[in-house]
């Protein structure tokens, strides 16, 4: 039978027996890490099985190149951490050969054709560094310069034509195309792609909130922008990956800003049109016959087929394990067997690899799945042995970080607890699966994952009357939702003590971890009795730049998942500046939108306070001018009196403008369905002299939250709203079950009394629970899956109002001079969340409560696999 054939049959089997509908989900508490099913739960909800042999490379492997002869591969990585290209052995054996350094890199890497030399791209140094290359090893480090005449370049993707005479590298920053000749490489051609070129079709996707600011494509661009990086050229495209035609008559670049493909004439030296794709465009591949060009399409579900010879489309593939699915599988990596018939597609966020037979060009037809490890950004394929290459951005396993910071390890080596450097990549080897082997991984990878087809929620018994809809469109007695997050807590930071209370004791807590208990959060600890403590709650993104597009967007797409690890390196890193909120809003915007976006969809009332906010500058009189929303659909739907992020402004006040917005509702008679609450004093300013102590500014959150909830719990409104706190990310402390574990509040008349939820819930799961009493639809394919709060309701309520507590310290307690990292926190940049090095800015906060000769605990790390080392 031919492999195709029996391959479908075989895979027609293992659908057939998968497609039963599971067990009802069980009560008991369910942790991240490997469970007794042998899979690895992630603290978002789905779950690992990966295919293969794992080996640990290093922090965020983003590209995979694989030598001429097949015998190594070279793996990338660019993450926090030290920037590195490992080589590896392919085959049985399959050991690291070598390690590099490098000061800073971003995604581009290639071998020379004749296999001599390998480039790597050296980021926002504007260079391409390159080493001879020799049974493993690089010796005989050099580089070439890559720049544009006053700009940042930052070469992205790299490629030869097929003598390997000349190198070809995607400026991100300066929307370019830079054509190396290497006999002669201090004449490079700069091959600009803005203005734009004639368009073939307008780009797809939905429409991005329009850029930040920026003056029209032309005008001379900023150096600096707001938060601190340099800002990318006018109109910038962020031209990401390269593919030099064949006979060097086109070059093809990915322009993962525009959701288009540009086409290089490489005799005139100019771009000529462009190829509209879906959103994202990141890698290509030409087919072996050029009739063929394949495009990856991160922030979709897609990749986009074109022939090459006329620029039309052949087809569109769908790699999502649903074919409704919404956006959230993440496409991002190609790779072909040598013949052109099958088609693998590293699907980043969904944790596996889709596959295709592509013999017809016009019609892929799809063979099944290969499960992963967490967050796939390179597959190839190697003809030599026959297995596949799988970089796994995020490891194999989530982890604790009970000892981060460790204050007895030097603060410049201090990263091995810090959520932005704890996960360890892995490089998985795959052989090509059989048709029986494939039908298993198929099933496997559908396992794997918490979604299913269509807007049903699946078996979840739910107790009748639970005020959260079971469908979306069902009625819900809860009208209005309050949302409110606050700044990069854990859970044991704040509630690790209940554990150990005399009184009561609940919760899987570490007392020793508890920083700001009860006498200082007494609003936090108040309400966690009152009505529900969430005690296996987690964020799903890792800091700040992610943690808000995943707490507004139930999804952090691949611009900004590999961009803010290099914006939060510190220096160098800084020309990266913040990557979402608004910043780079074109770019960094989600296919689904976010929140407020299917609010106005679904013509529900919406109001933001504090969220994408341009605070208002201070007048003389100390007031402030209004804030201006940083995006289009926000315009009008926010209070411009409201403080956004500013450590220099009590939480407790905007928690009074809030209640105030509350009574002026009430005398108006209604108030928005929705409303987002931003209260970030819980980030703190450190110990910086003359700054409140990170114990006042958390008291002062604590305080304005218990303010919050009472204003509302009095007012006419209360019968009907249910309130949901969430910190956006849990970066800045330890906890000792995962470093994604957070303090999560929900409050309402229809929340349980004096319960306890052990539910593992995430980000998502929050947002679904809004979405569904809403009527809004999921974003993402991670809302879309993930199990709403249903635990933490019931179907009667409980009106009686909220009494706020005061917290047994002084909100006005300032630092002082010889404070423990009074001198480190005068350098940290507060301006903006998470501009300042986190790893001593945690360290700074754990020394000002516990004292500056505390000692943490030893770590306590989960594990799953023995990783193959280098000697």
């Amino acid at each position: 039978m031919p492999f195709r054939a029996a391959l479908l049959a075989t895979l027609f089997v293992g659908l057939v027996a998968h497609a039963e509908e599971p067990k009802p989900v069980g009560r008991g508490r369910v942790l991240p890490g490997l469970g007794q099913d042998g899979l690895v739960q992630l603290p978002n909800q789905w779950k690992l099985n990966p295919a293969g042999r794992q080996t640990e490379v290093g922090d965020l492997p983003v590209n995979i190149a694989v030598h001429p002869s097949g015998q190594f591969v070279a793996v990338l990585h660019c993450g926090m951490r030290e920037h590195e290209v490992v080589v590896m052995a392919t085959g049985a054996a399959g050991a690291i050969a070598s390690r590099t350094v490098v000061k800073q890199a971003f995604y581009g890497l290639a071998f020379s054709p004749d296999g001599k030399q390998l480039y790597t791209s050296g980021g926002e140094f504007d260079v391409v560094h390159f080493w001879d290359f020799d049974k493993g090893t690089l010796h005989n480090a050099r580089t070439l310069e890559v720049k544009t005449p006053g700009r940042k370049t930052v070469p992205a993707g790299l490629a030869f034509d097929a003598a390997g005479r000349e190198l070809f590298a995607a400026g991100l920053w300066a929307d370019c195309l830079i054509r190396v000749p290497l006999d002669n490489p201090a004449n490079p051609v700069v091959i600009p792609l803005t203005p734009k070129p004639a368009v073939v079709d307008a780009p797809k996707g939905e429409p991005a909130s329009p850029p930040d600011g920026r003056k029209e494509p032309g005008a001379k661009p900023k150096i600096e922008d707001e938060y601190g990086g340099t800002r990318p050229v006018a109109g910038n495209t962020f031209p990401y990956a390269v593919l030099v035609e064949p006979g060097k008559k086109r070059a093809f670049v990915s322009l993962w800003g525009a959701s288009a493909v540009a086409v290089i004439d490489l005799e005139t030296n100019a771009a000529t049109s462009r190829w509209a794709t879906e959103a994202h465009p990141t890698e290509m591949l030409l087919s072996p016959d050029g009739k063929a060009l394949y495009v990856a399409c991160a922030n979709s579900t897609q990749v986009s087929v074109f022939d090459p010879a006329t620029g039309k489309p052949l087809q569109t593939i769908n790699a999502a394990l649903y074919p409704l699915a919404p956006n959230g599988n993440t496409p991002n990596s190609l790779a072909m067997t040598p013949d052109g018939a099958m088609l693998f597609v590293a699907n980043a966020d969904a944790n596996n690899l889709a596959v295709f037979n592509v013999t017809d060009p016009k019609e892929a037809k799809p063979m099944g799945f290969v499960p992963t490890g967490w967050y796939p950004t390179s597959v190839r394929y190697n003809a030599l042995d026959k297995s596949l290459y799988v970089a796994n951005g995020k490891g194999i396993v989530s982890k604790a970080n009970p000892s981060g910071p460790n204050p007895l390890v030097p603060a410049s080596r201090n990263t091995g607890e810090y959520i932005g450097t704890l996960l360890r990549g892995t490089v998985s080897t795959i052989p090509m699966p059989t048709p029986a082997t494939l039908a298993k991984f198929t099933k496997a990878a559908y396992e794997c994952s918490p979604l299913r087809p269509g807007d049903a929620v699946r078996n979840e018994n739910v107790a009748a009357g639970n005020p959260i809809p079971r469908k979306l469109g069902d009625p819900s007695p809860i009208k209005y939702v309050i949302y409110v997050v606050k700044e990069n807590r854990t859970y044991d930071q704040v509630f690790g003590d209940l554990a150990a209370r005399k009184v009561s004791p609940k919760g899987n807590g570490e007392p020793g971890l508890c920083l700001f208990p009860a006498d200082i959060t007494p609003n936090h600890h108040k309400l966690a009795d009152e009505f529900v403590l969430l005690d296996n709650f987690y964020v799903d993104g890792e800091v700040s730049a992610d943690g808000h597009e995943w707490s507004m967007g139930a999804y952090a797409t691949d611009f900004v998942e590999k961009l803010w690890p290099l914006s939060y390196r510190g220096s160098p890193g800084k020309v990266f500046g913040y990557p979402s909120e608004g910043a780079q809003d074109a770019a960094a915007r989600p296919a689904g939108g976010y929140l407020w976006d299917r609010a106005a969809e679904a013509k529900v009332t919406f109001r933001n306070s504090g969220e994408w906010v341009t605070n208002g500058t201070k007048k003389p009189d100390g007031t402030f001018n209004p804030g201006v929303a940083t995006v289009k659909t926000l315009e009008g739907h926010i209070d411009p009196e409201f403080r956004g992020y500013d450590l220099d402004y009590p939480d407790v006040k905007r928690a009074e403008r809030f209640v105030s917005e509350v009574q002026r509702f009430e005398k108006l008679g209604d108030m928005p369905r929705l409303q987002i609450v931003r209260l970030p004093n819980d980030h703190t300013s450190g110990t910086r002299v003359g700054k409140p102590t990170p114990t006042a500014q958390v008291a002062d959150n604590d305080l304005g939250l218990g303010l919050l909830v009472e204003g509302v719990s009095k007012s006419k409104f209360w019968a009907e709203t249910a309130i949901f706190v969430i910190e956006d990310d849990a970066q800045n402390g330890p906890d000792h079950v995962d470093a994604h574990r957070t303090v999560a509040l929900v409050i309402s008349p229809y929340t349980k009394r004096n319960h306890v939820d052990s539910t593992l819930y995430s980000t998502t799961s929050m947002l679904r629970s809004m979405e569904l009493i809403l009527g809004l639809k999921p974003m993402s394919q991670f809302d879309a899956a993930a199990r709403p709060m249903y635990d933490a309701f019931r179907a009667t309520a409980d009106v009686t109002p909220y009494t706020h507590a005061v917290p047994k310290y002084d909100l006005k307690t300032l630092n002082v001079a010889g404070a423990w990292g009074a001198k480190l926190s005068e350098g940290f940049d507060l301006t903006k969340e998470d501009q300042a090095d986190d790893l001593l800015f945690n360290e700074v906060i754990w020394k000002s409560v516990k004292g500056a000769k505390s000692i943490m605990p030893a770590p306590v790390r989960a594990a799953f696999f023995l990783p193959v080392k280098a000697k």
